[in-house]
């Protein structure tokens, strides 16, 4: 009890204070590297016509290379959430993007589609465990009012990453029978906000306080308290004492995610995950093949996606003044029926310029969509398992986009072009209505709530497990 005392009154301060230039720092250096490992992950649907000349791919071996690494990246997120609830979230961060970095010279390197299957995977593994901390790091940092709005910046950041590989594709991939390897070269500039993150972002106190180590905690919310010009609150002193630091809690299991409220929560994240993701990564990731084999060469291919994934970063920035303002919940439903209405559009309409116009508003919806289940899917765990929790239900959905190149193969080869944007609006419609239905509420609702003697639940104000 003591323990969880001292852990809700820090969290009580991190909540507390104004947007400082601390958490501009955070931002900057977490949304650098997410840009720059979006720019690596979205870069083979840009250089995936050039390589199917170059090497005579088949649309199953494009397949194979988008799905094996998706393997890779559910290790990276189940393992990187795992340590980062057990060794903490700064540590595990640090050690994924060493990982994808290095992964991200191989894809530069290889010289064959075997080389680069494996070169992916790893980089795949490296990028999603540094992406699902992230996200729990963000959230942890940042008061409760402001949470889905900083997490918002991030994804604005970040999202720049598909534009970024979009043009680079365009650019330089018909220029040259090399350039595409230019465009997976673009990733290791991540490498800059890498030294970034291990300058300006702490361990989260968080974290910290829940592994009982109640006086470093302190200190870094003392240290955030000073930046922001906050004076600590008299008596929050939360020094060690004897019955608070004798052993460190138990490693957390994903056991625990089936037990109690967790076991909800985390079937009503892991379908939002498995569901969005599959449709977004398709659309993205198939768009630019699917568009030339309906007759458009590799130029008008490269420039349609290209301009297709400009509208990605406004889709995000779109996302700000709502993110905190509405029940999450209700916001992705109506989110994710807008897209299902328009990628049936899309799939039916073959007219260039709608196709374009189409295009970028399921771009922007995507896009607007993604801050809302990142910061939702960290809300709604307790610290001891949030990484464990969302990263594992973000890991569940990479198995199920090891299929999903394959499917969406098949479905195309078998049922045509049309068939593929139905089969992704029915998905993009699932995840908003069953949050609504099963999800709980969270917008501005404390990470860290106080024991039930301090602060009682009610219906009108439900606390997170």
């Amino acid at each position: 009890m003591a323990v969880t005392s001292h852990a809700a009154a820090l969290g009580q301060r991190l909540d507390r204070l104004p947007l400082s230039p601390f958490h501009r720092r955070l931002v900057v250096a977490l949304a650098g590297m997410i840009l720059f490992e979006w720019v690596e992950t979205y870069a083979f649907a840009f250089v995936a016509p050039a390589l199917r000349d170059q090497w005579g791919l088949s649309l199953s071996a494009v397949a194979a290379v988008a799905g094996v690494g998706q393997l890779g990246a559910f290790a990276g997120g189940v393992l990187a959430g795992y340590l980062a609830d057990h060794l903490g979230r700064r540590r595990t961060m640090l050690a994924c993007v060493a990982l994808y970095c290095t992964a991200t010279v191989g894809c530069v390197l290889v010289q064959s589609p075997w080389q680069l299957l494996v070169a992916r995977t790893a980089a795949h593994f490296g990028a999603q465990g540094m992406a699902v901390v992230a996200i729990v790091v963000l959230t942890e940092f940042v008061p409760a009012a402001s949470r889905g709005r900083l997490q918002t910046y991030k994804v604005a950041v970040g999202s720049l990453g598909i534009p970024i590989a979009a043009w680079a594709g365009y650019f330089l991939v018909p220029q040259w029978t090399w350039g595409w390897r230019l465009v997976f070269a673009l990733g290791l500039f991540g490498a800059v906000f890498a030294w970034l993150i291990r300058r300006w972002v702490p361990e989260s106190p968080r974290w910290l306080a829940s592994r009982g180590e109640l006086a470093k905690a302190d200190d870094i919310v003392r240290s955030i308290e000073r930046q922001c010009g906050v004076q600590t609150p008299p008596g929050s002193d939360t020094g060690p004492a004897p019955s608070t630091t004798q052993a460190p809690p138990d490693h957390p299991r994903i056991a625990e995610l089936w037990h109690g409220a967790n076991r909800r929560n985390f079937l009503v994240i892991t379908t939002m995950w498995v569901t969005g993701l599959l449709a977004y990564s398709a659309y993205n990731t198939w768009t630019p093949t699917l568009l030339s084999e309906t007759g458009l060469d590799l130029d008008d291919t490269l420039l349609l996606s290209a301009v297709l994934a400009t509208a990605a970063p406004l889709g995000a920035l779109a996302a700000v003044p709502l993110i905190d303002r509405w029940d999450r919940r209700r916001t992705q439903l109506a989110l994710g029926s807008l897209t299902a209405a328009t990628l049936l559009l899309f799939g039916f309409i073959r007219d260039p310029a709608a196709v374009l116009v189409l295009g970028c508003l399921v771009s922007l919806l995507f896009q607007m969509a993604v801050p809302f289940l990142q910061v939702y899917s960290a809300e709604i765990f307790p610290t001891r398992v949030r990484a464990l929790g969302s990263g594992t239900a973000n890991a569940l959905s990479r198995i199920f986009n090891f299929a999903a190149p394959l499917l969406v193969a098949a479905l195309y080869e078998g049922a045509g072009y049309t068939a593929v944007f139905v089969l992704l609006a029915a998905l993009s419609a699932v995840g908003g209505l069953v949050a609504a239905r099963f999800g709980p509420r969270t917008t501005g609702v404390s990470l860290d709530p106080a024991p039930p003697a301090e602060n009682p639940r009610t219906s009108e104000e439900p606390v997170l497990p």
